[in-house]
């Protein structure tokens, strides 16, 4: 199943405080977070990210970046946050710390769908959970876009407190990037250079079919023109640990944030934030489907020739070429189109699913729509403007061009790019078009609904979202590999790890969870001892009892 992976997006939004052009971004982010923890989530839960198992340091070719040499953003860790040591596969105890007074305000927020909802930098970033396909990736990267904009709707009705509106856009068009970032857990085996070779001339060509379309052209926007990304112009290095300088095509920090021995965490930083479903679905698909291929070893001559002579400054040639005519020099001397290029990793794939014979229904989708986004691309770019973001995003400025009489440099066409991405229905043009039905939806919005109260039901982010659900008073802290529990009946914390994300799903620990009346009773059963001939506890049946974990 090429498809089926462990995936997720986490999605750092812009943000403007009506009136207020000096107001303080991190302040207001952390308006935002602390809005929806105390009045969309009534303050069921404080608990804090456990910063035990964040490694950001650690570097895919080998090494570790030295912490006195590296960039303050890179340091997404806490090193003043307790790190008992332990087994990473049995639940370990911490000494509980001494109270603290309430802050006033949260910045992190452990989102009952999974998510994590948090400041970082200078940026309101929702980190959805983790799902297994495309299609949930879109439902729950869209449940995020909900969260920040129901954030701004709370935060709005409190007195004395600022409007904030956010945009899911990744630039400001005054030289700052903020990121939206792809995580795909790969089989350890796959050789990183391998991921480098194959994943850089995909990855530059890929804006074609999920870019989000940008008016200006640089960091600053300094040049008119309309280009297909809006992270072209932020790429500076071919291979690179940095996120928020030096931005690299292929980024090496190896954080799997799963058993090291069995997976790396292929964190992509070059992507656009997608409003349009069929990008982020493309986008997330295809380059799964890409990492199945390097996974079973079945990669062939066609790709090892797609090598780009310089990849760097073919991202920003992509990102400029409208008409997707632009020629690429290649590492042979040959030149191809971006469109070419895909095809070429399309055809591939599509050929080599067949001959595996483990095609499903999703991978089948998957392929098939890929193929026909490729196909209107090459015969009529204007005709994929239902499913290609920045195709649907120009046909609108296009618009105004023609009856205003506008050129690119136009600030009212500034303003309509920045409008398309604001979160607010009543003033978003993506919104618009979704309602006009110009644009393909591939969720509805009753499952967006369903979506913020409800996390995965099959990867382990079920477990944490549930535990906060239903025990959230008793959860101290939690992150993607472990879940802390604070039970009055316990002289210490418990932590309990999750470092398998295809464990703690509804079909593993569901009967568990639904007779355990608290945490206290949640945890007796997990650490529980079985009997000489008797049958282990439902959750450890999957887990055996040394290895209590959901």
């Amino acid at each position: 199943m090429s498809v089926r992976r462990i995936m997720g997006i986490e999605t750092e939004y812009g943000i403007l405080g009506v009136g207020l052009p000096n107001a303080n971004p991190m302040l207001m982010s952390a308006q935002l977070v602390t809005a929806y923890a105390t009045e969309a989530l009534g303050n069921t839960s404080r608990a804090k990210w456990d910063y035990q198992d964040e490694d950001p340091l650690r570097d895919a070719r080998g090494w570790r970046l030295d912490r006195s040499a590296a960039d303050p953003s890179l340091l997404t860790d806490n090193p003043l946050a307790p790190a008992p040591e332990g087994d990473p596969h049995r639940i370990t105890t911490r000494r509980r710390p001494a109270p603290q007074p309430e802050p006033s305000t949260v910045a992190n927020v452990i989102l009952p769908n999974g998510a994590r909802y948090y400041v970082d930098h200078a940026h309101p970033e929702y980190s959805g959970p983790e799902v297994t396909n495309p299609l949930d990736g879109v439902l729950w990267d869209r449940a995020g876009d909900e969260v920040l904009l129901r954030s701004s709707r709370l935060l709005a009705q409190l007195p004395g407190m600022p409007e904030v509106v956010p945009y899911k856009n990744n630039t400001d068009g005054k030289g700052a990037s903020y990121g939206t970032h792809e995580n795909y857990l790969v089989d350890r085996d796959v050789a990183f250079d391998e991921i480098i070779t194959f994943l850089t001339p995909f990855l530059v060509t890929r804006p074609i079919f999920c870019g989000a379309g940008r008016v200006g052209l640089g960091q600053r926007g300094e040049l008119p023109g309309y280009q297909i990304s809006q992270r072209a112009d932020f790429i500076e290095a071919e291979v690179g640990l940095e996120t928020t300088l030096r931005r690299p095509i292929i980024n090496t920090r190896d954080e799997p944030h799963a058993e090291p021995s069995r997976y790396r965490r292929l964190h992509v930083i070059v992507g656009d934030a997608n409003l349009v479903h069929v990008s982020t679905y493309l986008k997330l698909g295809t380059t799964a489907a890409l990492l199945w291929l390097l996974e079973q070893g079945r990669v062939g001559l066609e790709l090892s020739a797609l090598r780009l002579a310089d990849p760097v400054a073919a991202a920003r040639e992509v990102s400029r070429d409208l008409t997707l005519s632009t020629p690429l020099d290649l590492d042979d001397g040959r030149t191809m189109t971006a469109l070419e290029i895909q095809r070429v990793y399309c055809d591939v794939i599509t050929r080599e699913v067949a001959a595996s014979g483990q095609a499903d229904p999703a991978t089948e989708n998957l392929l098939r729509r890929w193929a026909e986004v490729l196909e209107r691309l090459d015969s009529d770019v204007q005709s994929a403007a239902r499913e290609v973001e920045w195709v649907a995003k120009l046909r609108v400025l296009e618009g105004m061009r023609r009856r205003h009489g506008l050129d690119w440099d136009s600030p009212r066409l500034a303003a309509l790019d920045l409008q398309w991405s604001d979160l607010r229905p009543e003033r978003s043009v993506y919104s618009r078009l979704e309602t006009a039905g110009a644009v393909e939806t591939l969720v509805e919005h009753a499952e967006v609904e369903r979506a913020l109260a409800q996390a995965p039901s099959d990867t382990r982010a079920y477990f944490r979202g549930e535990a906060i659900r239903r025990y959230g008073p008793q959860v101290a802290a939690a992150n993607w590999d472990a879940v802390v529990f604070d039970v009055a009946e316990s002289e210490s914390l418990q932590r309990v790890p999750t470092p398998d994300p295809w464990r703690g799903t509804r079909a593993h620990v569901g009967e568990l969870l639904d007779r355990s009346a608290d945490a206290g009773a949640l945890l007796a059963e997990l650490t529980a001892e079985p009997q000489p001939g008797e049958r282990p506890a439902p959750a450890s049946a999957a887990a055996p009892p040394t290895d209590a974990t959901p």
